[in-house]
C-alpha cells in the first residue's frame, strides 16, 4: 500500500536527458509519424517514465508492482521537444485514493529545459486489490 506521506512529493530527476535526432526518428516510426522535425506529443513518456518507475519502485513509497496497470495517460506541451534539448525530468505523486480495494493514483511528470517548462504528463495508476 502506499505510504500517505508519498503524496504530494515531488522526486527531482537527478540526470538530465539529451534528445536526439535519432531518438525522435524511432519513436516517429514506432507510431507511424512521417514528420520527424519535432518529437511526436507523446514523445516525452520515453523520459518519464524511467523517472516515474524509479520513484514509484522505491520502498519508502511502498508500491505493489506486481499488480500495477496502467490506467490513464494525458499530456500539455508548452512547446515541441526538439533534437538537442536537454531536459530534467521531476514527478510528483498529485493523488491517491482507494475504491473498492484498489489504489489509484496519478503521477505528474514536468519536463524543463533550462529552467523552463516544456512538458507534462500525467499516468493514472492502479494496483488491483
Amino acid at each position: 500500500m502506499l505510504h500517505p506521506d508519498s503524496v504530494g512529493r515531488t522526486f527531482l530527476g537527478a540526470n538530465p536527458v539529451t534528445v536526439t535526432q535519432e531518438d525522435i526518428s524511432a519513436f516517429a516510426l514506432a507510431i507511424g509519424e512521417e514528420d520527424v522535425s519535432v518529437a511526436p506529443p507523446t514523445f516525452s513518456i520515453c523520459i518519464s517514465l524511467a523517472q516515474s518507475q524509479a520513484i514509484l519502485s522505491a520502498p519508502e513509497v511502498g508500491l505493489d508492482w506486481t499488480r500495477l496497470v496502467h490506467g490513464d495517460q494525458r499530456f500539455e506541451l508548452r512547446r515541441p521537444i526538439v533534437a538537442g534539448d536537454v531536459l530534467n525530468c521531476d514527478s510528483t505523486i498529485e493523488s491517491y485514493k482507494v475504491i473498492a480495494g484498489n489504489e489509484i493514483l496519478t503521477v505528474r511528470s514536468d519536463l524543463a529545459s533550462k529552467g523552463k517548462l516544456v512538458a507534462s504528463s500525467w499516468s493514472t495508476l492502479v494496483v488491483r486489490a
